[in-house]
């Protein structure tokens, strides 16, 4: 009987097993962060509802469902699709753009060039998000269902320095588009125009007109937004600069204007600088909300959500402390009444690496090639094989096959468990975790004929092409090693190692994160090689994990 029992208990014990390890690759258990969560429990929440680099954010609201788009610029996959019931607790959904096109010029890296701000809409029970890419102009692609599947992305118009579109269904059935000028391609900014669309919205229609110009008042105008209400038309448009400028409203009862204009939203006494370009949302109950950005460089462009009401048809977003209509950031402020309450949640940050897929938290540095990596779930391990290194790379700036993260929080340390196989017929094969922007800084394992050695690296002002400067750390006795960076305010980054995972000794000085180009630092693992021959070594990480500073 008592062995009965405990074979009983061991069955159990098993299925629960099964069950808790199928849960994590189904990703049923979604846990919030344990860096920085917004939802304060209480009924409140804390800003930035994202501290995590989403620029440029649009949503829309569809039922009792939030859904926001972001810039992605060269990274793949790009166009993440957040959800949220609530504004508040949000986590990836899915990625609208697999692959960016042209895929011939986004096989290489492209730092700074790709998906500009987008804006999503959800018109005739369908999904569209448009996006500018600066050099080759404005696409649409559409969906169902925000999950997707996403269809490939349309060239709504062809042409340089077309950026930031967003589009507006008219109640007589015209479909316009309103975006603005990139100064370094156009030759021309601080203009906002509008061009009429055909009635599906997949093609421009005119040359467009300028509706507003904001060289006078409002320089650098950018990331509009187009809305209708009580009979105006708006254009709400972040002007002044990314990281000091305002929140500009314009509004006409003309869809070509003249318009008038407002200041909405400026820094005031808070110290959330430059509020920037965002999204106007509702609840099912009616409150107005809004959703924009705050450069923290290094960090990136964080996301905060703001209280907004309507007085005398001009919104006030934020709290006007001194009743002149002009509203500054909330900190700290009551939820969105959403009739029921949610858990705490947050984009993915850790990964087992457990699954058929990464994290929805990783892109990779260019459209990726089958032979970058493999996810091995036999053995739970992201398997990455070194790849060559483009002809004429300087340093890891020039490296497509960088697979990278947002930084999540002010304060975190990130930590992998690695173990290398390097191809015995190679030498100077590499792997290992990057801090990347315009510098950059890691510590890699290196293959040499005599075994694999710690390196630490550091590329100063990469992006002009400068070398890295590596230095040796130790001799490894094997190719398993646990890589460490943790992250304190201001940016500055400590890499560490330990060969078990209990003692970790810090190689190197402390290094300053700094953006990259128009995006703040990310976090990455890479393998690479110098040379090519029939066959790769490759690296085996285990798990990637973000963890609260000790």
């Amino acid at each position: 009987m008592k062995q009965l029992s405990i074979c009983i208990s061991l069955f159990f014990l098993g299925v629960s097993a099964f069950a808790q390890q199928n849960r994590i690759k189904t990703g049923e258990d979604k846990l919030a962060s344990k860096v920085w969560v917004a939802d304060l429990g209480n009924g409140n929440y804390k800003n930035p509802v994202l501290n995590a680099d989403y620029s440029d954010p649009d949503a829309v609201r569809v039922g009792d469902d939030f859904y926001m788009v972001a810039s992605s610029f060269d990274a793949v996959p790009g166009l993440p699709i957040l959800h949220s019931k609530d504004l508040v607790n949000w986590t990836i959904l899915t990625h609208a753009l697999k692959r960016q096109p042209p895929f011939d010029v986004f096989e290489k890296t492209q730092h700074g060039n790709g998906v500009w701000a987008p804006s999503i809409r959800y018109h005739n029970n369908e999904f569209y998000i448009y996006y500018p890419d600066p050099d080759f102009g404005i696409y649409l692609t559409k969906a169902k269902k925000a999950e997707g599947p996403w269809s490939d992305p349309l060239l709504v118009e062809a042409g340089k320095g077309l950026i930031d579109p967003c589009p507006l269904w008219d109640e007589d059935g015209k479909v316009y588009l309103v975006y603005a000028y990139a100064g370094s391609r156009a030759g021309i900014k601080s203009v906002i125009a509008v061009k009429q669309l055909n009635e599906d919205g997949s093609k421009t229609l005119d040359e467009g007109v300028i509706v507003y110009d904001g060289h006078q008042s409002d320089p650098t105008i950018e990331g509009p937004k187009f809305y209708k209400r009580n009979g105006y038309y708006y254009i709400f448009a972040p002007a002044g600069g990314v990281s000091t400028g305002w929140q500009l409203v314009l509004r006409s009862k003309n869809i070509y204007g003249p318009y008038e204009r407002k200041v909405v939203m400026d820094q005031g006494k808070s110290p959330v600088n430059g509020p920037h370009q965002g999204a106007w949302v509702d609840t099912p109950g009616g409150e107005d909300w809004f959703l924009h950005f705050q450069d923290k460089e290094a960090y990136g462009r964080v996301v905060h959500l703001q209280p907004m009401k309507w007085v005398k048809d001009w919104p006030v977003i934020g709290i006007d402390k001194d009743g002149d209509g002009k509203g500054e950031p909330v900190l700290t402020y009551r939820k969105p009444n959403v009739s029921k309450s949610y858990p705490a949640a947050t984009p993915a940050e850790s990964d087992e690496f457990n699954d058929l897929r990464p994290g929805l938290q990783w892109q990779w540095q260019a459209n990726p090639l089958a032979t970058w990596s493999f996810m091995a779930p036999i053995s739970g391990t992201l398997k990455l094989y070194t790849h060559q290194v483009p002809n004429g790379a300087k340093n890891l700036w020039d490296v497509p096959n960088i697979l990278m993260q947002k930084f999540p929080a002010d304060e975190f340390m990130a930590t992998t468990k690695v173990t290398f196989s390097p191809n015995p017929k190679l030498e100077n094969e590499r792997t290992g975790l990057v801090v990347m922007g315009l510098s950059y800084a890691g510590i890699s394992i290196r293959s040499k004929k005599d075994g694999l050695y710690l390196v630490h690296g550091v590329s100063n002002n990469a992006e002009k092409g400068n070398p890295e400067k590596e230095t040796i750390i130790t001799k490894l006795a094997s190719g398993e090693v646990y890589l460490r960076v943790t992250v304190r305010n201001g940016a500055k980054c400590q890499f560490s190692y330990s060969t078990d995972n209990k003692k970790y000794i810090n190689t190197g000085d402390v290094f300053p994160a700094t953006p990259g180009k128009w995006i703040g630092a990310k976090l990455g693992i890479y393998a690479t090689r110098e040379t090519q021959i029939n066959d790769s070594g490759w690296a085996d990480y285990d798990w990637f994990r973000i963890d609260a500073v000790w």
